[in-house]
């Protein structure tokens, strides 16, 4: 905890002081190059000062050698930052240099695929992409490109299909699990999605934006055992979350009620518990501290579901 908390206050620190060197640099106060370089090593998507910021660099014959090397770097850079601004001619001039200076680069080949995506042209940029691979068949980044070209065009099948056949190759990506698990429920593909989740909560048993997930999955999916299990999981962000996780008392209340529906006139051992109703006061509670309002709709629900 005491670790999270830390970096997360030098990632903030890091975030102001890459806004100080932006203002600074863009009011001619110089350190254009150390506001660059931050920006690269936090990975800051900051297109528009970096083209500008970048491209005097470049245009400055003086300050471009005095970066000797690290000006390929910032040919790079400047070309990414062209391309989010749609400045196609200036991301082609900066990717012909880099052409020039390293032909047959896999990085400058990364590049120029880039440059067709930018362009709308799927086509070259998925052969671009398949070139690369042939050479170099565990390219990551490659393999997540071509997710995401399919994803541009609407595909979703096809990016169901790619990120599958990433997976096999990267298993420990939890963000492609996730990005699978969404595409899923969005083709409501629930039960695949139900799988992609269980991958998650095995590789990341504290997170509770992932039980949250797979309970509101199940629930979806419906049946007694489906709803018993997503019940279990609200339950589950409930403890992970301290309490303050709004949908997951909301799950437990609504599979209470269901899952009473289904068990009417049988044993309702499983569904005894005094956990719907300590979800339905910490809900009553939340509203009236938050949405005092809205109060008396929620009780009038819980009302309804038999849960208060």
């Amino acid at each position: 905890m005491a670790a999270a908390a830390t970096a997360t206050a030098t990632a903030a620190e890091e975030e102001a002081r890459l806004l100080r060197l932006e203002e600074q640099a863009e009011h001619g106060g110089g350190g254009a190059w150390e506001y660059l370089s931050l920006a690269r090593r936090l990975r800051a998507r900051r297109p528009a000062p970096v083209l500008r910021l970048g491209l005097a660099l470049l245009n400055d014959a003086s300050a471009r050698s005095r970066l000797a090397s690290e000006q390929w770097t910032l040919y790079e850079q400047v070309a990414v930052a062209a391309m989010d601004c749609q400045r196609l001619d200036v991301a082609k001039d900066c990717i012909g240099v880099l052409s020039k200076q390293f032909p047959g680069s896999v990085r400058v080949g990364r590049l120029e695929a880039l440059l067709f995506e930018a362009k709308g042209d799927w086509a070259e940029a998925e052969r671009a992409y398949a070139l690369i691979l042939e050479n170099n068949p565990f390219d990551q980044v490659v393999h997540r490109r071509k997710i995401a070209i399919a994803k541009a065009q609407g595909d979703m099948t096809l990016a169901v299909d790619y990120l599958n056949k990433y997976l096999e190759l990267f298993m420990a990506d939890h963000d492609a699990w996730r990005e699978l698990a969404e595409i899923y429920v969005s083709l409501q593909m629930y039960k695949q999605a139900a799988f992609c989740y269980e991958e998650l909560i095995l590789a990341q048993p504290t997170i509770p934006l992932y039980h949250l997930a797979y309970a509101e999955v199940l629930y979806t999916l419906g049946g007694l055992e489906n709803l018993q299990t997503a019940k279990k999981y609200y339950a589950s962000t409930i403890q992970l979350t301290g309490g303050k996780n709004t949908r997951a008392l909301f799950g437990v209340c609504l599979c209470s009620a269901a899952i009473s529906q289904l068990t009417k006139g049988r044993n309702k051992e499983e569904d005894s518990s005094e956990l719907q109703s300590l979800a339905a006061e910490a809900l009553l509670k939340d509203y009236k501290q938050r949405a005092s309002s809205k109060e008396a709709l929620v009780a009038g629900m819980l009302k309804n579901m038999k849960l208060s």
